[in-house]
């Protein structure tokens, strides 16, 4: 459509007093890209026409946009000259049958004298078309729209025609009423969360305009833009005609900041913009309209600037997002009804005519503080609740499901006070799209409506939808009007028969006044009339596409039903007011009542309902428990009962086994109970907790209950069937306060019971004095837990983490009274955080609860009792040792050791540290013993799950604790000076720094300002990272201060999300600290990372901290608060890592900071390259292959499981066994190559940490031709050149799509042995022929038996090396090859962006198989679209691994049109040139590939040619969207020219590109510079 539209703007003669052009895109609505009076040259409008993007959005409008184009387009504000006679054209590109009426505002427009001219393809109605059209002759038609070049000539000839019959036509006036003047203030919400829809609201601001008399004495437009605070863009008096409003609206930017000070804006237009010398005609009675825009939650109060407005007389139309408060809009509104919502600002024309037409009926005689009094009449109200059947099976009909309520809806009257609505989508089980109260309006449902995902699953429980529906949706909490009387109504439509069963909840609606109206396909009509009220309201189709056809009897038959409802009068509740009380929910979220779990949520509700909450009044909090508890929120959370209930109502089941609800008690008493949690106990207030239970507690309930009795507390107990009745009586402050019910959805039964029982309380509780609890002084120590993580613990882990929570509950946790430590340990330690890192008990708590299992083996408890010595039990670690205060240390350990703990052990005892030590049945309990401080302060458990039984015992021994300690003189650091070092900053750019990075920039600064830069001084890189990392200049970048100073001036915040910072030490580890990027770490110079980091991170950073710190990287770094813990870990030495507030206090830290550098670089010892001597091992190269296609998800952990296993048994090493992993489906990708890991705990780090990559169809055969040339090769790590012998393991859930034949055998001709496994999805002959022999193809039934052929593979695997061993390695000697210029001509344009990443594969692994040197092969890339943009030159990088890093790092160029003719011309006058690197004088062939996805918009016939006499023989590969014909002239010959399907597939055709280009042997006969072009090469095959 784009071109098509070029070409016929290309024959117009465009110019402001000559042809005039106009571009609207419709879907839903419509847009105007630009309007007649926009452009006025050609170039202008082809620029833009070239820009447009797809709108997208259903349905299709097509008459809404022709009254669109009328009303707004073909208007003189637009640039229309109708009213001067010239003719006015519509050119219509239509793709399909419009959803709405056509035939009037084709009437409009052809009374208004417009000659339209329709075009459509096969999916269009050539009728509506032919209706549409001026003339039916007018109308023409396509099969697609690639085809439009074939009308091109008659829609020519017909515009043509028009201009001779339109010269002679009068022109109709249209005269338009007058209107009354107004002045109009818009308010943009410009924060930080608008960013991306700002254009939308300034497109709407315009199109208000549009329609608006402006004029100093008519309408007068003002705009404020805000966030934290207001901006003024123009007041009322600064403009006096439209064009110059419009002018500047269209040059505004976005404001950005944050909070969303919607209040403070507010009051400012009142005091400001509202006023006579800004232009406010209020005075005069003119009236004042406000249009807020606004996309999110204000931070401050609205009320009052809101109230103030209205009193003003100040009319305020608020739209919000779905970012925004409904309520809030509301508040502002003049009137709720002009409080509008859209999903987001891209649909704000759809509110547009509401608004218009809201604002035309403003007719105000402003005695200023009159209020227009508006009257409201009633109508009839109902609430419809839609229940959708979204299971596996109504998949293809969803969709039709989904328009049909779109078309019931349109006939409702929707309304906080009218008709309510929502949607429910069911399968296994139900879900709530939105619920009756969620939407006001029409617009809103049906935005919600239309966005609807279907939802998936079996088997299809009809019955459990209907008890869903009956017990979550139709309830007062979710807006139900039941009891006030309005109509329930539940319209169902089911796509087939309910595996449970439907009778008893449907009997339950009907019982409880609910209408069910439902429509069945031939799969479920007999049940869905059984379920109807009456069969009558039941309707059947045969599938869901035929819901039109049964809309209009069933919307008669709706209002049938409604004939029937009889009122109900409700009944009122009288409240008696009672004192506050302190009401504390307890509820089982244990795996036992995840079905029961929204009948709990809605008895909260309705028990909540009934209290009267506030500040002063009753407070509520909830908790939910399962093996631990967890407080959702605090008595003094919330102080509106509506805020209680927003939040209950988004509670999720909590989950978790065993079901410990004495733990849960002792939880709410110490930490829910309290003053700090908003308990007004010591004020005298009723407490009340209400345990909702579902089960048998698994740990002791007596002494928690008995002390919140103590405690005051009255706790009422409520059980179902499978509570222990004794225990809940027991916890129940009176036995007649324990309830039971059957279930939970029986809970209704016990409400008046409870409420009974709670109103009674009051009174008993009233005249109580509170209890003052005085608890002992505890002398301070400091806590290390040591808890064993390896793979043996895993089941257990969660009950570690339990038991170290409740000994810290039991703490004084502050800086100066009890510290705490935690380590985690499998084969080396973790510290999860110092003794100085947290100073409050809801910090360490908080980490604990988060802490996760880090696996591994074995496990070596000495190794970390030692580390704990060296690294935890110090001063910088937090340690008060020397001052005194007891060390403790509690190992929880679940094994033998598999290594001494002897003398870790004593030299910890010698150093006064007391050690308890508790094991399990699987532990060594003699070891237990050595390791404890004492025999009787060695603990066993038989599981980790029995922890509690010991806690006491431990807790008393720890109390007992005095240890008189002398303390000792700490050690003095000296600080030298150093000269030379490698500094690398890494920043923190994540949404989090936004506010900061000022501060982190200006640091930077500061710190490079102490360095002596130079080449050979100090160098210094700057990377920044958010969710990746991106290099601003490396080490080798700059020479001097002021040159890296200046460049660290100019860093903009990057943003993005989450925080990577694992994956970041990784990238600088991989790509800055290296010899490439500047690194002099060979050379001995010490490597410095300074990093600066504000959150946690999203991903591991242990792995990518520990190898920096192998690589002799020393790392120093600051966090905030949010980070500090993890700094302290990735930095060399805990005291290397600082922390601040935020980083505004940056210069605070900055010269203890540089001191401490200065500290760091004392302990570098120059690193003396090591020159390693390579001795033969018996080593071997073993690649894993995995089928990651989509076939293989669920059996994708089991392969993990089994390369871990094969990986176990190797003896992994840079000269022993080497390991590389890829996965492939569609495509192949390398995890990791042979080099990439030296140690076996790094390769299997990596490999636990895969994802499933999925993809189809399975290309194995690619995937083998994919480790032949991308694995098994030197610059991979493969040692096949040096008889190291070369192993692929193949692991495969199904036949190839492709051939393996070929590329099997070529990995054989190069001595891989292949072993192939295969499951019983597999081609067991093809995977024979993969294998290197047909013994080497093991098969399994699915991938959880691999281990069952682990011992056939390990043996096939010795076998090779014995018969490998003995090989004299084959030496492949290539021929010398002779030296080429290589340059690569990349489409960039848009059409390539999802094949970007292909090509640039491709690039690579050609490159790879080039010779690249100066005195070699050189290479070039250039990338084009419109224009050509040269990434690097054939001079500019001399070593392979140069151009490869460049080659990855390159980004997609887009824009369009594809000029490859200009690209080629370029590349003969600047790339094939002396001073570009080429050596085309000196003889050296010259290569040109060229990668092109479409069809030129220029010639290339020249450029090819001249490109051919200069000897350059030029390769081409299209894609189907690529001009065969154009392929080969540009070819150097007719074989030359590739194509493939998309450029996924170019690795089809790099075998035949590559021998291609081995063939090349030109002799050249050197020319004279001054002769370019004279000679034609000669060229030899």
């Amino acid at each position: 459509m784009i071109d098509f539209v070029q070409r016929v703007v290309e024959r117009l003669d465009v110019g402001a007093n000559k042809d005039r052009v106009s571009l609207v895109q419709y879907g839903r609505d419509a847009e105007a890209h630009f309007n007649l009076n926009t452009y006025t040259t050609k170039q202008d409008v082809i620029d833009r026409v070239r820009g447009l993007r797809h709108k997208g959005g259903r349905p299709l409008n097509t008459g809404a946009a022709l009254q669109y184009v009328r009303d707004n387009v073909f208007t003189p504000s637009s640039g229309s000259r109708r009213l001067e006679g010239v003719p006015q054209m519509l050119i219509l590109l239509n793709g399909g049958r419009s959803f709405d009426n056509v035939d009037t505002p084709a009437s409009a427009l052809k009374e208004l004298g417009v000659f339209v001219f329709g075009i459509g393809t096969k999916r269009s109605d050539s009728g509506e078309l032919q209706r549409i059209s001026y003339d039916p002759n007018y109308a023409f038609s396509v099969s697609e729209f690639n085809d439009l070049p074939n009308v091109q000539e008659q829609l020519s000839s017909a515009m043509s025609t028009v201009v001779v019959r339109a010269t002679p036509m009068t022109p109709t006036v249209i005269v338009e009423p007058r209107r009354p003047r107004r002045d109009v203030v818009f308010l943009l919400d410009g924060s930080d969360g608008t960013r991306s829809g700002f254009a939308s609201m300034r497109d709407f601001v315009q199109r208000v305009v549009e329609r608006l008399d402006v004029d100093e004495n008519k309408d007068r437009v003002s705009v404020v833009q805000y966030s934290r605070d207001p901006t003024v863009q123009f007041y009322l008096n600064t403009y006096t005609t439209k064009s110059e409003v419009l002018d500047t609206v269209r040059g505004l930017r976005h404001k950005g900041g944050r909070p969303l000070n919607t209040g403070a804006a507010l009051q400012y237009l009142r005091d400001n913009v509202f006023t006579a010398s800004a232009g406010s005609r209020r005075l005069e009675g003119v009236p004042q309209l406000l249009i807020v825009l606004s996309g999110g939650r204000s931070s401050d109060s609205v009320d009052t600037p809101a109230s103030e407005l209205k009193e003003l007389g100040v009319l305020t139309f608020a739209i919000g997002s779905r970012g925004s408060d409904s309520r809030e809009l509301e508040k502002i509104s003049h009137e709720r009804s002009h409080a509008l919502s859209v999903s987001d600002f891209t649909d704000l024309p759809t509110v547009q005519e509401q608004l218009q037409s809201s604002m035309e009926a403003v007719v105000i005689d402003v005695t200023p503080e009159s209020p227009t009094v508006i009257v409201d009449h009633d109508i009839a109200r109902k609430d419809v609740v839609f229940l959708l059947d979204g299971s596996d099976g109504t998949r293809n009909g969803f969709p039709a499901m989904r328009d049909f309520v779109q078309r019931v809806v349109e006939k409702f009257n929707v309304g906080e006070n009218k008709d309510r609505v929502s949607v429910v989508q069911y399968s296994r089980d139900a879900e709530v799209h939105f619920n009756l109260n969620t939407y006001t309006t029409k617009q809103d449902v049906l935005d919600r409506v239309r966005g609807l995902r279907h939802r998936g699953g079996r088997p299809l429980n009809t019955g459990a939808a209907l008890q869903y529906v009956r017990d979550n949706v139709f309830t007062v909490s979710s807006g139900s009007r039941r009891q006030e009387g309005i109509p329930q109504i539940l319209i169902l439509l089911s796509g087939g028969r309910s595996n449970d069963n439907v009778d008893t909840p449907a009997s339950a609606l009907k019982e409880d006044g609910v209408f069910i109206v439902g429509i069945g396909t031939r799969n479920s009509s007999a049940e869905v009339q059984k379920i109807a009220t009456d069969p009558s309201h039941a309707q059947s189709v045969s599938d869901f596409s035929d819901l039109p056809n049964v809309q209009q009897p069933f919307i008669a038959s709706l209002g049938r039903v409604l004939v029937g409802v009889t009122t109900i009068t409700p009944t009122v509740i009288v409240d008696q007011k009672t004192a506050g009380r302190d009401v504390v929910f307890l509820l089982d979220g244990s795996d036992g009542t995840r079905s029961g779990f929204p009948s709990m949520i809605d008895f909260v509700q309705r028990v909540v309902e009934r209290l009267d909450v506030g500040a002063n009044k009753d407070r509520v909090s909830l908790v939910q428990y399962g093996r631990d508890a967890e407080a959702h929120f605090n008595l003094n959370t919330y102080t509106t009962k509506q805020d209680v209930i927003d939040r209950v109502r988004g509670l999720r089941h909590k989950g978790g086994r065993p079901l410990n609800t004495g733990a849960a008690l002792q939880y709410v008493r110490d930490n829910v109970f309290t003053p700090s949690s908003g308990s007004r106990r010591l004020e005298g207030v009723p407490q009340m907790l209400i345990l909702l239970n579902g089960g048998r507690s698994f740990d002791n309930v007596d002494t928690p209950a008995s002390a919140l009795k103590e405690l005051g507390v009255f706790v009422f107990g409520i059980g179902t069937k499978r509570s222990d009745s004794g225990e809940l009586q027991r916890i129940s402050y009176d036995p007649n306060y324990a309830f039971s019910v059957s279930e939970f959805n029986d809970l209704p039964n016990v409400q008046e019971q409870l409420s009974s029982a709670m109103s009674t309380v009051v009174v008993r509780a009233t005249p109580m004095t509170p209890t003052v609890i005085v608890e002992p002084r505890r002398p301070r120590r400091d806590v290390v837990f040591l808890l064993d993580g390896s793979d043996g613990t895993r089941s257990g882990f969660a009950s570690m983490r339990d038991f170290v929570q409740r000994v810290v509950e039991r703490l004084d946790v502050d800086e100066n009274k009890d510290r705490v430590s935690v380590v985690q340990y499998s084969r080396d330690p973790t510290v999860q955080f110092y003794l100085n890192t947290y100073t409050t008990k809801s910090e360490v708590l908080d980490t604990v609860r988060g802490l996760r299992h880090k696996g591994g083996r074995p496990l070596n408890t000495g190794a970390a009792l030692q580390y704990l010595r060296d690294n935890v039990f110090t001063a910088s670690a937090g340690s008060r040792r020397l001052e005194g205060v007891p060390q403790l240390l509690i190992v929880l350990s679940g094994g033998r050791s598999s290594d001494s703990v002897d003398t870790p052990a004593s030299e910890l005892k010698e150093l006064g540290v007391l050690t308890f030590a508790i094991g399990t049945r699987g532990s060594d309990s003699r070891e237990l013993e050595k390791i404890s401080h004492e025999r009787s302060h060695a603990l066993s458990v038989s599981d980790f799950t029995d922890l509690p039984t010991v806690q006491e015992q431990l807790q008393s021994s720890m109390e007992a604790v005095v240890i008189d300690v002398t303390p000792e003189s700490p050690t003095v650091i000296v600080d030298h000076d150093i000269a030379r070092k490698d500094v690398v900053f890494l920043l923190d750019g994540s949404d989090g720094t936004r506010n900061g990075f000022p501060a982190m920039r200006d640091f930077v600064q500061r710190v490079v300002e102490k360095f002596n830069v130079g080449e050979n001084k100090d160098r210094v890189s700057v990377v920044q990272y958010s969710r990746d990392a991106e290099v601003h200049f490396n080490l080798n970048t700059y020479t001097t201060k002021q040159d890296v100073l200046d460049r660290v001036r100019g860093l903009r915040h990057r943003g993005g999300r989450p925080l990577n910072t694992g994956a970041a030490l990784q990238y600088v580890r991989d790509n800055v600290f290296t010899v490439s990027s500047g690194s002099r770490r060979q050379e001995g110079i010490p490597q410095i990372l300074i990093l600066l980091s504000g959150g946690r991170s999203n991903d591991n950073v242990d792995t990518p901290a520990s190898a920096l710190k192998e690589d002799g990287v020393f790392i120093v770094g600051i966090g905030t608060r949010n980070s500090s813990a993890e700094v302290q870990k990735i930095a060399t030495d805990p005291s290397h890592a600082q922390s601040v507030s935020d980083f505004s206090d940056l210069p605070n830290v900055q010269q203890p900071f540089i001191a401490s550098l200065g500290r760091v670089l004392v302990g570098v010892t120059t690193i003396t390259p090591t020159v390693i001597v390579d001795q033969k091992t018996a080593g071997r190269d073993v690649v894993f292959l995995l089928d990651g296609s989509d076939g293989t998800r669920s059996g994708f952990p089991s392969m993990i499981d089994f390369v871990q296993r094969v990986v176990e048994r190797l003896d992994v090493g840079a000269n022993k066994d080497r390991v590389s992993l890829v996965q492939y489906g569609r495509d192949a990708e390398a995890h990791f190559n042979l080099n990439t890991y030296t140690t076996k705990q790094d390769v299997i780090d990596r490999v636990r940490g895969l994802r499933h990559k999925g993809g189809r169809p399975l290309n194995t055969g690619a995937a083998l031709q994919y480790v032949r040339d991308n694995v098994f090769t030197p610059s991979s790590g493969s040692r096949r050149l040096e008889g190291v012998p070369q192993m692929l393991i193949l692991l495969n859930g199904g036949r190839s799509f492709d051939n393996v034949d070929t590329p099997a055998s070529a990995l054989k001709e190069l001595g891989v042995f292949v072993f192939g496994i295969g499951t019983k999805r597999s081609d067991s002959g093809e995977l024979q022929r993969i294998s290197y022999d047909p013994n080497y193809a093991f098969s399994v039934s699915e991938f959880n038996d691999l281990p069952n052929v682990q011992e056939q593979l390990s043996s096939a695997m010795s076998t090779v090396v014995v018969r490998a061993t003995p090989m004299t390695p084959t030496v492949i000697v290539e021929p010398r090859r002779p030296r080429r210029d290589v340059v690569f001509l990349l489409d960039g344009s848009d059409g390539t962006r999802s094949g970007f990443a292909s090509m640039r594969d491709f690039v690579q692994r050609v490159v790879e198989r080039l010779d690249v040197d100066e005195n070699k092969d050189r290479v070039s890339v250039v990338q084009y679209s419109r224009d050509p943009t040269v990434q690097f030159y054939l001079n500019t990088y001399t070593t392979k691994s140069e151009v490869l890093d460049t080659v990855r790092g390159l980004r997609h160029k887009g824009g369009r049109p594809l000029n490859t003719g200009a690209a080629l011309q370029y590349l003969r006058d600047n790339v094939f040139t002396a001073s570009a690197g080429s050596r085309r004088l000196e003889g050296v062939p010259q290569l040109l590939i060229v990668l092109s996805g479409g069809r030129s918009s220029d010639s290339v016939d020249t450029p090819a040619s001249e490109l051919k006499e200069l000897g350059v023989l030029t390769f081409a590969i299209g894609s189907r969207g690529s001009d065969s014909r154009e392929l080969e002239k540009i070819s150097h010959e007719r074989s030359h020219a590739l194509s493939v399907s998309d450029f996924t597939d170019l690795p089809t055709v790099q075998e035949q590109l590559q021998s291609s280009m081995e063939a090349v042997v030109i002799d050249v006969t050197p020319e004279s510079p001054t002769v370019i072009g004279a000679k034609r090469a000669s060229l030899r095959y």
